[in-house]
Parts: structure tokens; sequence; C-alpha cells
């Protein structure tokens, strides 16, 4: 078997710097129209036995797929260290492991996120076909593979992070496929375009000057509506109240900083408008040890709720009886609600939470890297995802990770959500881009579900968004202070609300289809793509 071309290895070097470089904080997000192109080129002329453009295209051949594996897993792995390097952070400020320790988590999480680009380029080089035959078909067939690839990383390993669609949340005329598609669509559309590009160095070359500017044609042409597409801004009708506490991570809890940071919080909760006028009022997770439970908590939290005349909203950590009656209660992540009244009337706790964070999954395994949940133990999921009812507006209220599953966040509007509410902790991420990245991503939830989300953050970014995924309104981040949030209530829904990951799944039957024909057909030839 031929060896990998070491222009192959560089290809796929600069395909993971370009992908990470699409998004925050870099955000060169146009460049995401060529960012997969260079490892589609090595994966379809790995093999040469000359040099990898194709002046000789007669000794290039497909990788096999092991080496498609290998090829797409160095680019997966880079990927994923220069897109989640914050990792590395929070498991040694915050889990309490040394740096070899956290170095160490850190590449064995790349290591692990990185075989989904591994699978993409082993299922490119088995739909190939034979040396001497068609490209065409993995040209056609990688769009639907990596999308395919996506809704496995979002299903089976529970981490869609930055999935490539993300780069181009911003493009407000692109974004209405999302509508339909949700983000899947977008990251079919700019594998499609990386495709193009693809071919046009694949082709004979006398085909390679149309493909090229048919290529650039489409790729200005769907960045385009970023620049000029401008829509006048979302109407909005009603008024919240998002509380930014900025509670360090760390903090020595005793009963007086206990008592201070209740008090500045009630106070930033009075806001500067009559009672009544905030719809609602509301305060995001964080590292508090804010119990359910707690009458030091929950008296001050009504009292709130009572003087501003409105409902409040509250990130606190929820206590249920033990399962079955004894042994140790419940505890959840969770967002309660409380009435004008200063009545506790209802809780959403959070189904999907976030391994090593909020629970330990196989401890025995895993024990190491426990400091992550010490401080508050292991919380249980929730298991229901109605909207909360404040005074007949029905809110969606997810927490902090679960904003970055598309299907998850849809059921809040599909079950009656009128406008969705995420309270978030991302003082965990630091200084890092992560941040960033989180809102991007909460922002194409407003997208896919039309609807606006008020995303009350513990440090920052605090915002409104509206259903086109523009920041309406925010506050500067790590700063105590709150912000008046301007949002609407929405009751129709989406194509994509209605009918989830419908063209996702469309992408993998059609992969799988892809791969049948590969060994049902392998020998159709073509003059013109080799």
């Amino acid at each position: 078997m031929r060896r990998i071309h070491s222009s192959a290895w560089v290809l796929v070097v600069l395909s993971a710097v370009l992908q990470v470089v699409i998004f925050p904080l870099a955000d060169l997000y146009w460049l995401s129209w060529i960012a997969v192109t260079p490892l589609v080129i090595a994966l379809l002329r790995a093999r040469p036995a000359g040099a990898l453009l194709l002046d000789a295209p007669a000794k290039l051949v497909p990788a096999s797929p092991w080496q498609g594996f290998l090829l797409a897993y160095l680019c997966g792995v880079l990927w994923s260290g220069g897109t989640c390097y914050w990792v590395f952070d929070t498991m040694n400020r915050y889990g309490g492991l040394p740096v070899p320790a956290a170095t160490f988590v850190l590449l064995l999480f790349c290591l692990y996120i990185g075989l989904y680009h591994g699978l993409f380029g082993v299922l490119v080089a088995l739909v190939a076909a034979p040396r001497g035959s068609s490209l065409r078909r993995p040209l056609v067939a990688a769009p639907f593979l990596w999308v395919a690839v996506e809704l496995a990383r979002t299903r089976i390993t529970a981490f869609p992070w930055e999935l490539l669609g993300y780069a181009q949340t911003s493009n407000i005329a692109l974004t209405r496929i999302a509508t339909f598609t949700g983000v899947y669509g977008l990251s079919f559309e700019i594998v499609l375009v990386n495709s193009v590009f693809a071919a046009a160095v694949l082709v004979e070359k006398q085909r390679r000057k149309r493909l090229l500017i048919a290529a650039l044609g489409a790729a200005v042409a769907l960045q385009a509506g970023q620049w000029t597409m401008h829509p006048p801004p979302s109407s909005a009708d009603r008024v919240a109240l998002l509380v930014q506490p900025n509670i360090p991570i760390v903090a020595d809890w005793t009963a007086d900083y206990f008592q201070s940071t209740l008090r500045d919080l009630a106070k930033m909760s009075a806001g500067p408008e009559k009672p009544g006028h905030y719809e609602p009022i509301v305060w995001p997770e964080s590292p508090s040890p804010f119990f359910t439970n707690d009458s030091r908590f929950r008296d001050p939290v009504s009292a709130v709720a009572r003087q501003s005349g409105s409902w409040v909203i509250a990130g606190a950590i929820g206590i249920a009886p033990p399962a079955g009656g004894s042994g140790r209660s419940q505890i959840f992540n969770s967002a309660e609600l409380v009435s004008p009244q200063g009545d506790w009337t209802a809780r959403y706790d959070k189904v999907h939470l976030v391994p090593f964070g909020e629970y330990l999954p196989f401890p025995q395994v895993f024990g190491f890297a426990g400091g992550l949940t010490k401080e508050v133990g292991e919380f249980q999921h929730g298991r229901s995802r109605a909207p909360l009812d404040a005074g007949g507006a029905r809110l969606g209220t997810f927490i902090c990770y679960e904003s970055i599953f598309p299907d998850e966040v849809r059921r809040f509007a599909r079950d009656g959500a009128q406008a969705l509410v995420n309270i978030s902790n991302d003082g965990w991420y630091g200084d890092s881009g992560a941040w960033k990245q989180h809102l991007e991503q909460t922002r194409m939830r407003a997208i896919e579900n039309d609807r606006w989300i008020l995303s009350a953050t513990n440090t920052g970014l605090t915002a409104s968004i509206d259903p086109w995924g523009r920041v309406a309104a925010e506050v500067p981040r790590k700063e105590r202070t709150a912000l008046a949030a301007p949002y609407a209530l929405v009751s129709g829904t989406t194509f994509y609300t209605r009918h989830g990951d419908w063209f996702a799944l469309l992408c993998a039957i059609i992969s799988v289809g892809a791969l049948v024909a590969r060994f049902l057909f392998p020998g159709v030839s073509d003059k013109n793509v080799r």
C-alpha cells in the first residue's frame, strides 16, 4: 500500500487551521467557504506518485479508508485543540488538576472529538471509486457525509460544539435555511461550496477555470447576504430585566458574603422602572449556593417578586425528596419561577447535564476529575421541557450547555414557548473565546425557532437576541449590572421547530445509500474528473 504523500499532511493541517479561525474570537467566517477544501483534496489525492496537483492525474489516487481516517483524524484533533483549548483552563483552575494532568485531559478530549473528523475521512475514502474511476461521487457525497457525521457527534457524543454552520450565524440571508433545516443546512451549504472548490483543483486543466469561477461566484453570492441584508429592528413590546451578578467561580461563601450578594442582586432587580414593568426579572445560573429549600434564599427572591410586581426566574440548586422516599435528597440544576405575589409556582430542572461539570460519568474510571463536581455533588437529570407559564407568557427556559443542542431547544417552542430564556454561567471559561462561541450557538437557536432569546449569564455576555439572531441589547462582560432587555412573544412555529432534525437524518440516509452504491457500482468511469 502506498504511503501518504507529505503534501496531503500539509493540506490537512491547513484545513484544521482554517476551520479554527472561522469561529470566534478570530471570526474569519468568510474563510468557511474554503476551510474544508484542503481536507477533501487531501483525501482524494492522498497517494500520488508525483506532485499533489493534477499534472499527472492518472498517478493520483484517493486515500484508503485507513489513510482517510488518519488524515482527517489529524485534522479533527488539531481543530478540537484550537477551538476548545479552554478545556485546559477549566480543568486546571476549577477542576483542581495540575498542569500536566489538565494537559492530558485536553489531549484525551481532542483525541476523542477528533474521531468524528476521522469518520468523515473514512466515509469519503469508502465512497471514492477505485483508481482510474470517477471522483464525482465522493465530491457530491461530501456535504451529505459531513452533515451525517455532525448529527452523530450531536446524538452520540453529545458535544456538538461549533458545528460548521455556526460560522455563518451572522449571515441573515443564508440563515433563513436554518428555519427549515436547522444549523445542519448551513453546514451542508458550506461543504457543498468547498466541494466545488476541491473539484476545481481535481478536474482536468481545461475545466478548472470554469469551476473555479463557479465556486467563487457561489461563495461571494452566499456570503453577500451578511453584508447586504439588514432587516429593520424586530418589533419588541415587552421588557425583561436580566441580572448579571458577576459572581466569582471560586468564592468564600461566608454568611456575610451570602447576604451581601443577595442584597446586591435584589437592589439591581428593582430597576429604574415602575413596579410590574419587567416581564420577567431573570437571575442566571451562577456558582452560588442558592438552594431552593433554603429560606435565606427563598425569602429575598420572593421579596424581589412582590416589590417589583414582576415574575422572577431564578437560577438555583433545586432540591427534591429522595427517590423512593429514602436516602439522600435529589439535587438539580434548576430555574425557579416565582409569581408577583412571591409564590414559587414552577421549576425547570436541567435535562441535559454537562459531563465532568454536573455529573461524573463512570466515576470508577474518571474519579481524578471529580473536582468539578465536588462542591455541589452529583446533579440528577430533569424530566420535562414544559415552558414556564409566567402570567400567560410561556417561556421556554433552558440552562447553559443545553443551548448547543438544536433538537432539544426547539422542543420548547414546539410545546408552546413564546420566547426562550437561557440562563448560563460562562465564568467557567475564563477569558477564553468560549463565551463568544457559546453566544454564537445560542443565537442560532433564536434563528431556527423564530423566537426571541433572553440570554442571562453570570459573567456575560448578557443579551437580548432577536429572531434573526441579532443581539438587540447587551451589557459589558464581567460587570455586576442588569440589562433592560427588549423582546416579544411569538406563537408561530418554523418548519424546523415542528419537524426537528429531518434534514440531518435525510443526509445520513443518503450517506448510507452512497456507501451502498460505491460497492454495487464500483467502476463507473468519468473522463472529466479523474
